[in-house]
């Protein structure tokens, strides 16, 4: 049980104190799996860095199933998981709390709609952006259909968007293959 809790601490701290995410943090996890609790040598850790850079998704998490599950197997990787998305998790609480309490606040509603715009600006360049990739590769009308198609769905017949997506995924596996 007391592996279980350095465990949770040899990954609690870096996430406190390791402002910037995984890259910032890697330094911090290092010292405390390598130097302060022994359970890799220098050389290991900087072999499991490797392969958490090598795999997709935060670094910091992968690394802390890694050390969990050859310490103390599923119940180390619950351990260091939680503690490695704990801090996140905690301040994402805290100021959805305060968003939440805060919400009808004249200021609250006139930031929040500061940031409409700008959010919507870059969801239009990236459909845009995405609409040419579409063009360029898919042609015209096999784009055009499925856009059109997309909005009559969404539009018209109020089609849950995740269908649509999913009808315009099977579409393209089947004609655009």
């Amino acid at each position: 049980m007391l592996e279980l809790w350095h465990l949770f601490l040899a990954f609690f701290i870096p996430g406190i104190v390791g402002y910037g995410g995984g890259p910032a943090s890697i330094p911090l996890i290092e010292h405390e799996v390598v130097n302060r609790y022994g359970w890799m040598s220098t050389q290991e850790f900087g072999e499991v860095l490797a392969l958490a850079n090598a795999l997709p998704g935060p670094i910091a998490t992968k690394m802390a199933a890694f050390v969990g599950w050859e310490v103390a197997g599923v119940p180390g990787v619950i351990a260091t998981l939680f503690a490695t998305v704990g801090p996140s998790l905690a301040a994402m609480l805290l100021l959805m709390s305060v968003l939440l309490k805060y919400k009808d606040h004249p200021r609250m509603k006139k930031m929040t709609s500061y940031i409409q715009a700008p959010i919507a600006v870059l969801l239009g360049v990236l459909a845009f952006q995405f609409f040419v990739m579409s063009w360029e590769d898919a042609g015209m009308i096999q784009t055009l259909f499925i856009a059109i198609a997309a909005l009559l769905l969404l539009e018209k017949f109020k089609v849950h968007p995740v269908i649509v997506i999913i009808g315009s995924l099977i579409y393209g596996a089947i004609f655009l293959s």
